[in-house]
């Protein structure tokens, strides 16, 4: 799929405004009912999960995120992107994906119209599509809206994470049939800067000079990080399931399920995990997945697949399709969803391995030969 933005799912649609539709009514668009029902702005302050505060409301700690080493000069990265979706051996579709290359411009800000800006996301829903189309739609708006965007961005991105979640839970009290959860990944670019935030199992994998690097963790409950936070919240992981029901321990939404969030917390999070990079000329593309994809790939094998693919066509819309459709071949078992983002305007390079440098040596009788030859010849 090409163009410079797009929303997408089923059968890769497009609407005639390149956005995604709101899930419900227009009433929900960037409001939060109160408990008698009554509509009113959502606050753009931080809205934490209970179970995830540890001292102040407002004092949310990025200090779970990484930074990639980075290494290089300026670089001004070119952005290029494409998508794909197919609802492969499923019987219904519940990915969607958010692909922007001008993301300020396409939001009517300012603050970044002199530098490179985009926003990609991917939403692998379950128990239906609802909280995957409401986290597309409502996510970008939460982050573009709030007064310390574009400063403070990973602060305000993990806030927009934790927002999306409870404007849902708010959705959801006043329609039950909205019920349902999704894993989210959301990737921005500002300048050369490079920010990851996930929850749940979706993945983005740069291609630094053809190197895998992972800007995103799976939050699997059977990791050892993720099982001790549940188990001290009270939940429980089993057979690599959280309270033996949902396959991943973050996630937007699955407010309905008992013992998973209420109001005074519970095992399921949906505070996102941040990566950051800065982008140099050895970063070639970023390809970014729901785990539909990652059940079939290895980072890396990802990494060179569309390496390779790109260096045929350099097309990150045929990268995606290309991916999809090798995944299916692979016999995924899921929804595909594949976000390719280019930041150079050519292919990547031909990797050559340096040469060896052997070293030569003369032994002390050859050097005398050669000394004796040179004597003889001077004679």
């Amino acid at each position: 799929m090409k163009g410079n933005d797009e929303f997408g799912c089923l059968d890769n649609p497009i609407t005639s405004e390149g956005k995604p539709p709101n899930p419900r009514t227009p009433s929900f668009r960037l409001q939060s009912p109160t408990t008698d029902g009554v509509l009113k702005p959502c606050k753009k302050s931080l809205v934490r999960h209970p179970s995830l505060v540890k001292s102040k409301a407002l004092d949310i700690a990025i200090g779970n995120g990484y930074e990639v080493e980075n290494r290089g000069a300026e670089f001004t990265p070119i952005i290029r992107s494409g998508a794909w979706a197919d609802i492969g051996f499923r019987t219904r579709m519940e990915d969607v994906y958010l692909r922007i290359d001008d993301f300020t411009h396409d939001y009517g800000l300012k603050k970044c119209a002199d530098v490179p800006n985009a926003f990609y996301g991917v939403f692998d829903g379950h128990g239906g599509k609802h909280a995957a189309d409401f986290a597309c739609y409502h996510l970008p708006r939460f982050i573009v809206e709030d007064q310390n965007f574009p400063e403070e961005i990973e602060r305000v991105v993990a806030s927009a994470f934790l927002q999306t979640d409870t404007a849902f839970a708010e959705a959801c009290a006043l329609d039950s049939a909205l019920a349902s959860g999704a894993t989210a990944l959301a990737a921005l670019v500002l300048g050369r800067m490079l920010v990851v935030a996930n929850v749940g199992d979706c993945r983005a994998v740069l291609c630094r000079r053809g190197k895998a690097i992972e800007m995103s963790r799976d939050h699997k409950p059977n990791c050892n990080r993720e099982r001790k936070r549940i188990e001290a919240l009270g939940g429980s992981v089993y057979d690599g399931y959280l309270n033996g029901q949902l396959n991943v321990a973050r996630a937007l939404g699955d407010w309905h399920i008992e013992g998973m969030k209420d109001a005074n917390g519970g095992p399921l999070s949906a505070e996102p995990e941040l990566m950051t990079a800065d982008l140099t000329e050895e970063d070639e593309f970023i390809i970014i997945g729901c785990d539909g994809l990652w059940d079939v790939f290895r980072s890396q094998n990802a990494v060179d697949f569309a390496r390779r693919r790109l260096q045929e066509h350099n097309d990150p819309a045929m990268c995606s399709k290309d991916l999809v459709d090798e995944a299916l071949k692979r016999k995924s078992q899921d929804n595909l969803t594949v976000v390719v983002v280019c930041f150079q305007s050519n292919p990547p390079p031909n990797l050559v391995a340096p040469r060896a440098r052997v070293r030569r040596s003369f032994s002390a009788e050859g050097l005398r030969e050669l000394q004796s030859l040179l004597d003889g010849l001077g004679n």
